[in-house]
Formats: structure tokens, C-alpha cells, sequence
């Protein structure tokens, strides 16, 4: 029998792609990235975005802010980094710390955002939390924190 989606998953702070996830003062949890879809071969119609991610103290998700920035080669990189820098700012204090957190998933500019669950496929039981879009972290069992890339 195949065990179902987690409840809850833990994302380590690290100098990567977790670099910004952490605690704010008032003790909600945070995850500050950046997804995108890539264009497809020979075409100029990925996306590049920037989200924050909230969640409740315990972990249950509040709110997403995200911001889109069109594909990576027309985007203007400044103004993508000044957005990622304000949505860090506009935190306040915080503490970058191991979060756990429930997956979620949501649509915004036509594309589906979140720690989004994949079910297992084929012979293989293994159920995945991937960062979407983009695919970029994909967390599986135990969910203690380290990410696949």
C-alpha cells in the first residue's frame, strides 16, 4: 500500500535555493523564491516570478504574494531583484531557520503555484513535494528538510 501526500514537510535553510526561508517576528513562517516556467525549446514564452510564501506559526498556509516578471531574456533583472530584496524587506525582522510547513498549490498568471504533491507513478511508491513552477526542489520521504534538485 502506498502512503499518501505528507501533511507537513520541512525545508532546511541553506545558501541554495532555501536561502530565504525562516521565521518572522511575530513567528509565521516564510518561504521567499523564485519560480519560473521554462519557455519551450526555440520559443520565448517561459516566465520568471518571484513569491513569498506565508504560513501560520504551525505551519498552515496563509497567503501568497507573487510577481511576474515575463521570460528571463526580455525580463529587466534589477527590477525582478529589487521585488525579491522589497518582499524580503516588507517581512521585517526575521530568523532564516528550518521551516515545516503544508503543502499547498494555487493558480496565478495562468500557471499553478506551490510545495505542490505528486502521487506515485508506475512500480515506484514514492510520493514528492515539487516547488512548482519550475520544478527546481522536489522533496521526498522521510521530509525532514533535504531537497532534490
Amino acid at each position: 500500500m502506498r502512503a499518501g501526500p505528507p501533511s507537513r514537510i520541512a525545508i532546511d535553510h541553506d545558501d541554495y535555493y532555501a536561502e530565504h526561508v525562516g521565521r518572522t517576528a511575530d513567528g509565521r513562517q516564510f518561504f521567499l523564491t523564485t519560480p519560473f516556467e521554462p519557455g519551450h525549446h526555440g520559443e520565448d514564452d517561459g516566465q520568471e516570478f518571484v513569491a513569498l510564501y506565508l504560513f501560520d506559526p504551525d505551519g498552515k498556509f496563509l497567503e501568497a504574494r507573487i510577481d511576474a516578471f515575463g521570460p528571463r531574456a526580455r525580463m529587466d533583472r534589477e527590477t525582478r531583484r529589487a521585488a525579491y530584496l522589497g518582499r524580503l524587506a516588507e517581512l521585517g525582522k526575521v530568523t532564516f531557520t528550518r521551516i515545516e510547513i503544508e503543502p499547498f498549490a494555487l493558480d496565478r498568471f495562468g500557471t499553478t503555484f506551490g510545495l505542490v504533491p505528486r502521487a506515485p507513478e508506475g512500480d515506484d511508491d514514492t510520493w514528492w513535494v515539487t516547488v512548482e513552477p519550475g520544478d527546481y526542489m522536489a522533496f521526498s520521504e522521510p521530509w525532514d528538510g533535504v531537497y532534490d534538485t
